[in-house]
């Protein structure tokens, strides 16, 4: 029987970043667990090879019918491997807004203010552009401007700016409204994923225990105190002892499948699948959270834009040439490469819709080959209202769990998202992107609210950021206290996005990685 001081569950982005930070002194023997592999290829480190990435990197969750999508079944990839997430996401580094995180304090979790939280992310980031008060240098997730950038991108931006829309070159400084090219987790070229910037810098100093192919498939608890878990590798059951604490980093979906089939969640739900009840919490598992979106489509004749063609082919065949000999060019491309944040209400506390601008014509999340050229753009609601849940489909580890995201259950959602789409097309048919003549293949009815409305249910999903299933909180029902200690038992930390009580402005990828550097802080300070 393997035994640590510290057991970290999930390679993720938080999960690497809190493993790695306590692994540093060497004062505790730490223990990674992930259930993918190490993720060490090139496809992976190549940012331009993201829709080619391998399956085993990539759980493809799928949601229960959504009834505000026309009961459409949608799509949910998740990381799989070390780096989770960050090693399979457009590396698009955003942080939210400060009021996300004001707001967090001022709903009950003490010490989680944007003053609070900001020198985490200034320690976890090295910036090679920016060092200021928001910014910070030498930290081990590299952070850059884009190397490359499609034409097609400048001009979206070019034509936000001619419609008075504000410009920014920091989406992450003193104000976040505007328009702009999005800073990547790149380093040389490549991706830069947390296991990256955390994992394998351990691993090198020896101060890290790795274990990938590990499937948890509950943790233990004995005398009211987490004191391992029990895996799977392949056939093979065995157990894993934690001396001093467990850190549950499985993600939104992940996180509370493992406690309730650990026996921490509603009782009736563990009871009518036959799991043995350890705590009755009835949060775990709710309050999911997602960033509704929609996408457009807009093809042109333009070859400036990627797409299926003869010449688009060698072009691309061209840009991975380079790539491989110096690291540069359009493989180096994170697809969302501009974008920008929107109020829709200017009562809004900060903006409610964010644009992710693609210069490639997606559809089905980039799954349905198009033939042609073309350009996409993203439109997202930032803070939806709706509430779904994760529950269990089994009691089995290796079945995933049932993601009812219920998206558009809160008719203000699908507000704001139509007044997103709304001025994404002002922007799109201004010049010079308007130049393009790109053509929308959707005909999107903008004049009218009941057509409008039912194209967006035909065609909405996740832009990919689920959290909230574990959430942090000061009352009793929460999962987990200010300090993302488990409430009602010892020794156990949830550390990802799970613990969000409300869903940041933003890509979620940023944000996860400052959580685990904080759960770090927190069970160093506990265990001393």
């Amino acid at each position: 029987m393997q035994e640590f001081d510290i057991i970290v569950i999930g390679g993720g982005s938080a999960g690497s970043a809190a493993a790695g930070r306590l692994s540093e002194s060497g004062k505790y023997s730490v223990c990674l667990l992930e259930a993918g592999g190490t993720n060490d290829n090139f496809l992976i480190k190549t940012p331009g090879f993201m829709p080619f990435l391998p399956d085993a990197s990539n759980y493809r969750f799928d949601t229960v019918p959504q009834k505000g999508l026309n009961n459409r079944i949608g799509y949910q990839p998740r990381g799989r491997g070390l780096g989770g997430s960050s090693a399979i996401n457009a590396m698009i580094y955003i942080r939210g807004h400060k009021w996300d995180y004001d707001n967090w304090a001022d709903t009950g979790c003490k010490g989680w203010r944007y003053k609070d939280v900001l020198p985490y992310f200034r320690r976890a980031e090295h910036n090679e552009r920016i060092d200021d008060e928001f910014h910070g240098q030498g930290g081990p997730l590299n952070v850059m401007d884009q190397h490359y950038a499609n034409p097609g991108s400048a001009a979206f931006v070019e034509a936000a700016a001619k419609l008075q829309l504000p410009a920014t070159g920091d989406f992450n400084g003193s104000r976040q409204e505007g328009f702009g090219f999005y800073q990547v987790t790149q380093k040389g070229g490549e991706r830069w994923s947390a296991s990256r910037a955390y994992v394998e810098p351990a691993v090198a100093a020896g101060n890290l225990h790795v274990e990938t192919g590990e499937l948890v498939q509950r943790i233990l608890f004995e005398d009211g105190r987490a004191a391992g878990v029990q895996v799977k590798r392949g056939t093979v059951s065995e157990t894993m002892r934690a001396r001093r604490a467990v850190i549950l980093s499985a993600g939104a979906f992940n996180s509370p499948q493992i406690l309730k089939l650990s026996g921490v969640g509603p009782a009736a739900e563990l009871q009518a699948l036959g799991i043995g009840v350890v705590l009755d919490r009835r949060q775990v598992g709710e309050n999911l959270q997602d960033h509704i979106d929609y996408v457009s489509r807009f093809m042109t004749k333009s070859k400036d834009f990627l797409g299926s063609s003869l010449s688009g082919t060698l072009k691309m065949a061209g840009a991975v040439l380079e790539h491989r000999i110096r690291r540069t060019g359009a493989m180096t491309t994170p697809f969302a490469e501009a974008g920008g944040f929107w109020k829709s209400n200017a009562k809004a506390p900060a903006p409610d819709i964010q644009y992710h601008f693609v210069p490639a014509p997606l559809e089905d999340h980039g799954r349905e080959q198009v033939s042609g050229h073309g350009f996409s753009c993203h439109a997202c609601v930032l803070r939806p209202e709706s509430r779904g849940t994760v529950r269990l489909a089994s009691n089995n580890a290796g079945d995933a769990p049932l993601i009812d995201p219920n998206f558009l259950d809160d008719e203000r959602d699908i507000a704001v998202l139509r007044a997103g789409i709304r001025q994404m097309h002002r922007i799109i048919d201004t010049p010079p992107i308007a130049d393009y003549a790109g053509e929308d293949v959707n005909n999107t009815p903008l004049d009218d609210d009941d057509a409008l409305d039912e194209l967006i249910r035909a065609r909405a999903d996740t832009v990919y950021h689920p959290v909230g299933t574990c959430r942090m909180g000061g009352d009793k029902e929460a999962v987990v206290d200010h300090e993302l200690r488990l409430k009602g038992v010892d020794g156990l930390y949830v550390a990802d996005a799970s613990i969000m009580p409300k869903i940041v402005s933003g890509n979620t990828n940023a944000p996860s990685i400052m959580i685990g550097e904080r759960c770090a802080d927190f069970v160093q300070a506990h265990l001393g």
